[in-house]
């Protein structure tokens, strides 16, 4: 009976293990369904001495995993995405018409989450700080024609540009908000330039046609500056004038965007594994890692094990735009999906995996990578001290205002930390220590305490816990619900922080006609002054023969036996210098004022 169950022991323990080019001692042993203590007793035996979080090679992996009876596939690390997901065509049967994903893009405050609030006859707006989009949102709406349609709305700021370059990306179609009152702006420009090179076409809405001093005709004849002909002068971009305060124009618009969908066939096989993007991604308090996700292949339905970027999960659940659960989600259709282990980044593709051990394998290989490359870009643990030398050396005289950054969803983040990035110069620069979502934590000052960083908090708050240690440590925690506030204000610091540029005023000049000694106050030189003025405690040269042999402070400026704030051209007076007595006749005094100017980045 005993040896039965030996032999089914010894079955059971006996499996096929993938093995990566590096893998950690704790994931080893996981694959293996052992205990890490022993693979670690095994190595020690090799007179290897390891922790369980060490690195191990492929070929010591090996010998471990077939010394404990395992059979080994070896795999490279270029082949563990292989096959992840498809890019062959699908066939023509298997395709069905699918609704177009349309996404809105313009300026700052030109009334697009307006207008998508107005289609859908939900208030949104209300609910955004300043009225601004803080962060992406996809909805459904039906069409006049009763077919659905995709809007995703981007925020307008031109710190959001990364997240406005992922929705150019995602969308069969981009609607630019134009505000009839305001023409083209700068982030109007770069909506058109996001969808120019998405290759995706693109329809003008003219907002805020309502207002008195709207001009529609001056909105088109801008745009021609950047390459864009509407319908209406002769060219083939469609144009619509909408109001989304009084709904004119929107049935067209949406009549519009339908039209231009027929005509570009958009179709999609939904009978596939789904496949989608992370449009957005937060942490939830109550419900853990949430991804919102928009659908482009196949349908993706609760209980399939997914891959996003450097997490996996289960589908738990399927949320749709309206808050209800759904079972699945076809093609162009955006869901929130609960169910990861981790946050995804923002812009990270969804792809359904056959098991749990490959969306491990697949989950490992990308965070991995994504170590490396930050190692990389902030030169990791792993550099010599000639490179660490060096990069003193570059740094050497920088100013650096450590940043802690937490947020409430990753797009959010992203966007502040790429700001940050861009604001600073040779002199000072705001560096990012940490960049995460969800609340401040007690970890999160402990290592702002460490590095004396500020800790900003976006639409987030800081836990009890790390509030008290970090009134005991004495940090700053900055809150912020509107991203330019944020921007505005580390840059405001950044600029303290620059050195003020020292600009030199001359006052005046004096030549030395005698010098005296005085008891108690040393050598003081008797002067005329030729030109301007001479102040007490301006600064002074000493020239003599054409070469400038001291520069200091005027200690004492007196007239006959009177001390005087200042002596003007053609008078006489007395002068005594700071930490210099080496004066002669015949020396000439250039007075000066040094006015600091504060600079700005």
């Amino acid at each position: 009976m005993s040896g039965r169950g030996q032999v089914e022991q010894k079955e059971k323990l006996s499996r096929e293990v993938t093995i990566p080019e590096t893998i950690t001692i704790q994931e080893l042993a996981n694959r293996m369904s052992e205990r890490a203590v022993d693979v670690i007793r095994m190595l020690m035996k090799q007179g290897q001495i390891h922790k369980i979080t060490d690195v191990i090679d492929s070929d010591t992996a090996q010998l471990i995993a077939e010394e404990l009876g395992h059979t080994v596939r070896r795999v490279a690390e270029s082949d563990v995405e292989e096959g992840l997901s498809s890019d062959e065509p699908d066939l023509e049967e298997d395709l069905d018409p699918r609704p177009p994903v349309v996404t809105i893009m313009g300026h700052v405050d030109h009334g697009k989450t307006s207008l998508l609030d107005a289609i859908r006859k939900a208030n949104v707006v209300e609910g955004e700080a300043g009225g601004i989009t803080q962060h992406i949102g996809a909805y459904q709406v039906a069409s006049p024609s009763g077919d659905m349609i995709t809007f995703i709305d981007t925020p307008g700021h031109a710190a959001f540009t990364s997240m406005r370059a992922r929705g150019a990306k995602v969308t069969d179609i981009v609607v630019v908000v134009v505000a009839a009152d305001d023409g083209v702006m700068p982030q109007t420009i770069e909506a058109i330039q996001h969808a120019k090179a998405a290759g995706v076409p693109l329809i003008i809405a003219v907002n805020k046609i309502d207002k008195p001093d709207a001009k529609p005709e001056r909105v088109r004849t801008e745009l021609l500056q950047h390459d864009i002909q509407v319908e209406s002068m002769g060219g083939e971009t469609l144009e619509f004038e909408v109001s989304a305060k009084t709904g004119e124009g929107l049935p067209e618009l949406l009549e519009g965007i339908q039209i231009q969908a027929e005509i570009m066939n958009l179709r999609a096989n939904e009978k596939r594994d789904g496949e989608g993007t992370v449009i957005e991604a937060q942490l939830d308090r109550g419900r853990g890692p949430v991804a919102t996700v928009l659908v482009q292949r196949g349908t993706l339905f609760t209980g399939d094990i997914v891959v996003a970027g450097a997490e996996w999960g289960r589908v738990r659940a399927l949320i749709d735009d309206l808050g209800e659960n759904v079972q699945y989600a076809g093609p162009s259709v955006p869901v929130e999906v609960l169910g990861f282990n981790g946050t995804p980044d923002a812009g990270d593709r969804v792809t359904v995996v056959p098991s749990e051990a490959r969306a491990r394998e697949v989950t490992e290989y990308r965070a991995r990578q994504k170590r490396e490359r930050q190692n990389a870009r902030t030169g990791g643990a792993n550099r010599s001290l000639v490179d660490m030398m060096r990069d003193l050396k570059e740094g050497a005289g920088r100013k650096e205002l450590p940043v802690v950054i937490k947020g409430d969803v990753q797009g959010s983040v992203e966007a502040i930390s790429g700001a940050l990035e861009k604001l600073g110069n040779d002199e000072v620069a705001a560096r990012i220590l940490l960049a995460g979502v969800g609340g401040i934590t007690e970890s999160d000052i402990t290592l702002a305490q460490a590095s004396k960083a500020v800790v900003i908090g976006f639409n987030v708050r800081a836990l009890k816990e790390a509030r008290e240690a970090a009134e005991r440590a004495g940090i700053e925690i900055r809150y912020y619900n509107i991203i330019y506030d944020l921007v505005d204000d580390i840059k405001a610091t950044l600029s303290g922080m620059l050195p003020p540029t020292l600009r030199e005023e001359r006052l005046g000049e004096a030549v030395i006609q005698e010098v005296f000694e005085v008891s108690k106050v040393g050598k003081v030189a008797g002067c005329r002054v030729q030109d301007g003025i001479v102040e007490r405690g301006a600064h002074v040269r000493l020239i003599r023969d054409s070469v400038v042999i001291h520069e200091g402070k005027l200690k004492t400026l007196k007239r006959f036996k009177d001390d005087a704030k200042e002596v003007t051209s053609g008078q006489e007076c007395g002068m005594a210098f700071e930490n210099f007595e080496n004066m002669r006749a015949g020396d000439v005094i250039e007075c000066y004022r040094v006015e600091e100017i504060r600079r700005t980045l």
